[in-house]
């Protein structure tokens, strides 16, 4: 079993039940997902650019992504319906609780000037969003065979109603918010 999720059971969930004073575990906010979405805007004039960035999300998850496509023909991006644009991954139960560890223990702490990351990324109904700036921050990523160094986009989907039981819900896991 994942660190992160043993975490959960035996310690989280019992002090958020006793924090909101939730009448049934069923009301306990839990992690439902969690996607990483990268965008590769050079994949029109460079198909190797997709394929890169597919084995990134591939190393990182270890689960093989989806390659997304253009809803909407755009002029100006030269950009035509049904063109490969990016990638994303849909993570679940076991990898996405070791992705969680890693990226709270092992990749966060690795960013330069790194000093939490913003409290303020809610969405409203308890959903966490974040916006990583490079890929390299992982250690599964060889920084010599990597052609671009890219960015993505991490959401957390949680069952929590409000903005504030995903906060307490992140915190108690370890995520490293920083101080305001």
């Amino acid at each position: 079993m994942a660190r992160l999720k043993d975490k959960y059971n035996k310690e989280v969930a019992p002090a958020l039940m006793k924090k909101f004073e939730y009448k049934s575990p069923m009301q306990i906010p839990r992690l439902e997902k969690i996607v990483i979405n990268v965008g590769c805007g050079d994949a029109r004039e460079n198909a190797k650019a997709l394929e890169a960035v597919v084995a990134d999300l591939t190393a990182i998850t270890g689960q093989k992504p989806v390659i997304t496509h253009a809803k909407k023909s755009v002029a100006n991006f030269k950009l035509r319906e049904g063109m490969a644009i990016g990638a994303k991954v849909t993570l679940r139960s076991d990898r996405m609780w070791e992705f969680l560890d890693r990226l709270f223990n092992v990749a966060l702490p690795r960013v330069r000037d790194f000093r939490g990351i913003n409290a303020a990324a809610f969405d409203g109904r308890g959903n966490y969003a974040l916006g990583l700036k490079e890929q390299l921050i992982f250690p599964e990523i060889n920084f010599d065979k990597i052609d671009k160094i890219r960015g993505m986009d991490i959401i957390m989907v949680t069952t929590a109603n409000t903005d504030e039981e995903a906060r307490e819900l992140l915190t108690q896991l370890g995520a490293p918010f920083a101080k305001a």
